[in-house]
């Protein structure tokens, strides 16, 4: 009898202990996850499955984290060539001032403007990388009022005459009267100040942008489209994270450091709204949904 407690009690404190051994082995592999498999015994069918579930998500977060950090490093080149071209105009210009003490009034006038619209340029850059901190920044407080969004569409589309002068292009708005939503009137002012100015970038000259503006009994919809090259559907469902590009090739004046879709994002996230892109026939169109509150 004592012989066989004894050998009863070995055989179940031995079984769960020889269970224990692979979870333990198994949960080792997931400090450094590989694209290995974990097999346990037929018996730890479930566990086998949830720790698998747990190591893929772990190759995934690690494949994410290190697209992050190449976009980051990426962006800094970019930054640095950037912020590089429009300062050494300005040095170059501000030095031919310097220097030509014989200058003409027309040629004077031609360097100081070329020297501020670089100027400008640079601060462009500065302010995009200071908000996309500043919105990254936990616990950001939205200061809700009611805002007529007519209003601030019409007024956004009148500061914009010159850029759209500039390319030739048209912007036409469908929207009512005194359409009014409840909202951070400065950031959402900053959502539509950047998708214009995407739009602006990226349009065909001699061609017409469209915002379009609908109100249901539950949300607000705002779309802004615009005629350019066709998004190819593998970076369009890239263009609102942070650090990414859509053209890394693109040259100074072809917009800003890649950082205002992102930007965009954050604040309509915050807003409880959505954001999304679409692109095909050389249209392209982003559609803003923010609730009735």
């Amino acid at each position: 009898m004592i012989a066989g407690w004894f050998y009863i009690t070995y055989y179940f404190v031995k079984k769960p202990l020889y269970y224990l051994d692979h979870i333990i082995t198994a949960s080792a592999k997931l400090a450094a996850p590989t694209t290995e498999q974990i097999i346990l015994p037929d018996v730890l069918k479930t566990v086998q499955d949830e720790l698998n579930q747990v190591r893929e998500m772990a190759l995934r977060n690690a494949q994410l984290a290190k697209e992050a950090e190449q976009r980051k490093n990426d962006l800094i080149v970019y930054l640095a060539h950037d912020l590089k071209t429009p300062l050494t105009s300005v040095i170059g210009y501000l030095t031919l001032l310097r220097d030509e003490t014989k200058i003409s009034e027309e040629l004077r006038v031609k360097y100081l403007s070329i020297s501020l619209e670089k100027a400008g340029r640079l601060e462009d850059l500065i302010n995009e990388f200071f908000e996309i901190t500043r919105f990254n920044l936990s616990g950001i407080e939205l200061q809700y009022s009611n805002v007529n969004l007519t209003r601030l569409l019409e007024q956004l589309i009148f500061e914009f005459k010159p850029m759209l002068l500039d390319k030739n292009l048209e912007c036409r708005y469908s929207i009512s009267p005194n359409i009014i939503v409840k909202c951070d009137a400065d950031k959402i002012q900053r959502v539509f100040d950047n998708l214009l100015r995407n739009a602006v970038y990226y349009s065909f000259e001699r061609t017409a942008i469209e915002i379009n503006v609908t109100q249901t009994t539950s949300q607000t919809i705002i779309k802004f489209l615009n005629h350019g090259n066709t998004i190819p559907k593998e970076k369009l469902e890239r263009v609102f994270e942070q650090f990414y590009r859509l053209d890394s090739a693109r040259g100074t004046n072809n917009g800003g450091a890649g950082l205002g879709l992102a930007i965009a994002k954050e604040i309509i996230s915050l807003h409880q709204g959505t954001i999304t892109a679409h692109s095909e026939n050389e249209i392209v169109e982003f559609t803003v949904t923010l609730p009735l509150l």
